[in-house]
């Protein structure tokens, strides 16, 4: 045992200077004597603590480390150490990604130190090796991004652990068995990260929610939900003061407004939509121009700052679509009620009027607080089959496509108000076309469910003409609103929508790939990568690689976000943008509703620290809701997909990696992956320059862009993924 012991220690200060440098380095703030470094060391020999107080004073003479005070060491300062965000790429390494740095971070997982994906972390660098990538260690975590986790629990005799479903989370984690709360053996649980000592496998934690049995419906929905730390339900508290809101109108109230309730107004919308929103008015002046009303539900009337709706509606920032649910921002009576524009209803409004000559041009605009009255709801088809029949003398609304099933009449001054509006909002997009805008109009997947919400179907939904006469006019008042506050002097604290320049190294690598399928890019100025990406969003439409190539295009974008800096928004070609048009679903709405009414009241600019705090945020929060959205396609396409897998599909190679080969079904575009071990003809390698895989013995070639035929082999609900077998390209396979 003695002889064991003495081991173990020889082996502790075999490569002590190190080791002290180690410990010095992961608490570099902290200063340390030769008891403390010989405690952390768990070394308490008189002889081992002479070597610590020798090898302390042998690195203070290398000026490796500085004594601050008689006996008390620290590292010395230097440039090595960095604050990065980490990414764990799988196995538990990762890397960490330095904003000022070209090269992101290598840290093996023994270097990790318990950091998680997407923590902010501090790091180390370590002196890079001849040839070798950038290596280091964590030494500090100085922010945890997530502490909440989605997994199923696995429940032993005396306690229980669970399996993260997150494949980033490179680490289970234990729960002691009184702290399960009631969740059963095999159950998908949200479970909450506590603790995790230094000398831990794993981090301990607690069961706070239970979900349910994995596969099943609500649970994975809820799954999802949890997963993104997003709620599905209100707490009572707020939905108690929500329901004591007096959403009546006053003739008080209306006083103080401009009363537009006499002017032809209408809304037109999904068919299945319940939150209207926005609402267009319409009347031809005198002088031959147009009085066009972009009217907005007037939330911020209902919606008062420092209470507890208010604090959950900014938690929340956006309202949340799933395939089959909405989860929204704010409370139903006023979401679906007190805000909503219906037809026939007396609504507050906050509206954006323009007089606008045939041509499109702004001559006159007026923004404030009004009180509309919508005379008729359309849905966009019905709105579309009016587009498309313009020389109709009686517009009538067929059965099929009617929001009350039956067929109806349109008043004629409402279907010329419509007619009149495409026009126009054809003339804007043309204007904005030529200035530069990048049209995106990515195919949307869409499911017929039934009522146990089963993929009946899929179908693809089209932005069409009604679409677009809506979308024009939202871009025009917010557009404006932002021109007015942002060309105020002096300058004024506003809520801006920006869109950066594209990255010149994303745009070469969509260059690089888009020649597979004999297109090119033009990238001489940015005028001229706006429209030759135009060009080439039009050349993909109806071809069988256009979901692959709008998909990368979109992905070789600078994301848009919130903040209180304006720098214009290049995909919509606009040197000012906002978002005011939608505060029923957005809280950066609501914020602008009431700084645009603060200025127009004479107040001083708003502070702008406070919020560009909340535009990070607003942002944030919208990122986590468009990861939870394609979440929830892709399990309704994997759910979709368990029903058909007798079925052969054509499909697209979407992606080519180093382990398999992504192939998009053409009818349906769900997504899954052939892997190359399940490839039994050959053994195929990867070819990066060639976005290939090579068989090695046949030469046969799967590229990206071929369009091949696949069955399902497996489809994982749970997961949320889809393995494919590949049957063959499409040439050979069906000859």
């Amino acid at each position: 045992m003695p002889r064991h012991k003495r081991k173990k220690k020889n082996n502790k200060i075999e490569n002590l200077s190190q080791t002290i440098l180690n410990i010095l380095r992961k608490d570099h703030s902290q200063a340390f004597n030769y008891k403390q470094t010989a405690a952390k060391l768990q070394l308490d020999d008189p002889s081992s603590r002479n070597q610590i107080v020798k090898k302390l004073k042998d690195l203070q003479g290398k000026g490796s480390i500085q004594e601050i005070e008689r006996g008390k060491y620290i590292l010395t300062p230097s440039q090595n150490y960095y604050t990065g965000k980490v990414d764990i790429a799988g196995r538990g390494q990762g890397y960490i990604i330095v904003e000022d740095l070209e090269d992101d971070i290598y840290v093996k997982s023994k270097n990790l130190n318990k950091a998680l994906n997407g923590d902010i972390v501090e790091v180390y660098v370590f002196k890079r090796k001849k040839g070798g990538k950038t290596e280091g260690e964590v030494t500090k975590i100085l922010e945890r991004k997530r502490t909440e986790f989605v997994g199923t629990i696995q429940v032993q005799e005396n306690f229980a652990f669970v399996d993260v479903t997150d494949y980033k989370m490179y680490t289970d984690i234990f729960v002691p068995k009184n702290k399960i709360n009631g969740a059963k053996n095999g159950e998908k649980v949200l479970v909450a990260m506590e603790d995790w000592p230094e000398k831990a496998d794993s981090p301990f934690g607690s069961v706070i929610k239970v979900l349910g049995m994995p596969g099943e419906h609500n649970t994975e929905i809820h799954s999802i939900l949890a997963q993104y730390g997003l709620p599905y339900e209100f707490p009572k508290e707020v939905e108690d003061y929500a329901n004591k809101i007096d959403t009546s109108i006053k003739a008080s109230e209306i006083k103080k407004r401009r009363d537009m309730r006499n002017v032809l107004t209408f809304t037109i919308d999904p068919k299945d939509a319940k939150d209207f929103d926005d609402a267009l008015s319409f009347e031809k002046l005198d002088n031959g121009n147009f009085e066009i009303g972009i009217h907005i539900a007037d939330v911020s009337h209902y919606l008062k700052p420092g209470t507890e709706l208010d604090d959950e509606a900014y938690e929340r920032a956006t309202s949340v679509y799933l395939v089959d649910r909405v989860v929204p921002m704010l409370p139903e009576i006023l979401s679906n009620n007190a805000c909503s524009l219906r037809p026939n209803e007396e609504k507050y409004t906050f509206s954006a009027v323009f007089e606008v000559t045939k041509k499109a041009e702004v001559k006159k605009q007026w923004f404030g607080r009004t009180v509309t009255y919508s005379d008729a709801r359309f849905a966009y088809e019905e709105a579309q089959h009016i587009i498309e029949n313009p020389k109709d003398e009686v517009h009538t609304i067929p059965s099929k496509i009617s929001i009350t099933d039956k067929e109806y009449t349109v008043k004629p001054e409402i279907a010329d108000a419509i007619l009149e509006m495409d026009r126009l909002a054809k003339t804007l997009r043309t204007k904005r076309m030529r200035a530069g805008a990048i049209s995106f109009d990515k195919v949307e997947v869409k499911f017929i469910l039934d009522e146990q919400n089963n993929p009946e179907g899929v179908y693809f939904k089209e932005s069409k003409d009604a679409n677009k006469l809506i979308e024009e006019f939202m871009l025009l008042a917010n557009r404006s609103v932002a021109e007015f506050i942002g060309k105020q002097e002096p300058k004024k604290t506003f809520v801006y929508r920006v869109h950066d320049e594209p990255d010149d190294e994303k745009i070469a690598a969509l260059e690089n790939i888009i020649k597979r399928f004999g297109y090119k890019l033009n990238t001489k100025d940015r005028h001229s990568t706006a429209q030759s990406m135009n060009k080439l969003l039009k050349d993909v439409q109806g071809k069988k690689e256009q979901n692959l190539i709008d998909t990368l295009a979109i992905r070789s974008m600078s994301k848009a976000m919130y903040t209180t800096h304006n720098i214009g928004h290049y995909g919509l070609a606009f040197d000012y943008y906002t978002h005011f048009t939608s505060p029923i679903r957005r809280y950066p709405d609501v914020m602008v509703h009431r700084l645009l009414q603060h200025y127009l009241d004479g107040g001083k600019s708003a502070k702008e620290e406070e919020y560009e705090e909340k535009c990070g945020h607003s942002s944030d929060m919208e990122n986590l809701a468009t990861n939870a959205e394609r979440d929830s396609i892709k399990y309704m396409q994997v759910k979709y997909m368990q029903d058909h897998q007798d079925q052969e599909f054509l499909g697209v190679i979407s992606g080519v990696t180093e382990w398999g080969i992504y192939v998009e079904i053409i009818s349906n575009k769900c997504e899954g992956m052939v892997r190359l071990q399940d490839l039994n003809d050959d053994r195929y390698e990867f070819d990066r320059e060639e976005f290939a895989v090579i068989g090695q013995r046949t030469k046969n070639v799967y590229q990206l862009g071929d369009e091949v035929y696949v069955k399902v082999k497996n489809a994982d609900l749970v997961k949320k993924h889809l393995d494919f077998t590949m049957l063959g390209h499409r040439k050979d396979y069906k000859n």
